[in-house]
């Protein structure tokens, strides 16, 4: 990781983790405070295998002053390498910089579909997460916090409202310089921002 983290600073290049996330209808159960005799309920549909799989990016600036979120939501769609150039060409045109691409060792990021796309665009560097070490990558903190703080204890009854809360607890943290940054402060990586 330290040659990548030197990598990006020779190419003026920003930073990006990329990972996939899946968020289901059933809820995260959490304690929460109800008045004394009232019992608060949850009224969820059984069964239900219905889900929003998210493909996020936690992308640092080149000059290590600004950390950013983006996110595309999928509803009742499993991530593929279509799927995720779609996200990277958009994540390019958007951040209009050199990328150093940091991620898992998913499947879909080492098929065929992903390392074309790679090998065409130059711009585009990939460097692969160690085998079984989620803790390394920042926005795994982020659905992890979105999970049990924005969405906990959300019972969504159809797959709309699911996509909804979804798309507001990202948003609500895509703002948030204070929170983003926790996140990568978080992780065992060692990356100093301005």
């Amino acid at each position: 990781m330290a040659t990548g983290k030197k990598n990006a600073a020779r190419l003026k290049a920003s930073l990006v983790f990329l990972d996939e996330a899946g968020f289901l209808m059933a809820p995260l159960v959490r304690r929460t405070w109800a008045p004394r005799g009232q019992t608060p309920l949850l009224h969820q549909r059984t069964r239900s295998h219905r889900k929003v799989s998210v493909i996020g990016a936690l992308t640092v600036s080149p000059r290590r002053d600004r950390v950013r979120c983006y996110f595309r939501l999928h509803p009742d769609t499993n991530i593929n390498g279509d799927l995720l150039v779609c996200f990277l060409r958009q994540l390019v045109k958007q951040l209009d910089t050199p990328i150093l691409l940091i991620w898992d060792r998913l499947k879909a990021h080492r098929g065929r579909t992903m390392t074309g796309y790679l090998h065409a665009t130059p711009t585009v560097r990939a460097v692969l997460l160690p085998a079984y070490a989620p803790e390394l990558n920042p926005i795994e903190y982020l659905w992890g916090y979105a999970k049990t703080n924005p969405l906990a204890n959300c019972a969504p009854l159809d797959l709309a409202t699911l996509t909804a809360n979804t798309r507001k607890a990202a948003r609500s943290l895509q703002c948030n310089q204070p929170l983003l940054r926790s996140f990568l402060q978080h992780s065992p990586l060692f990356l100093r921002l301005k």
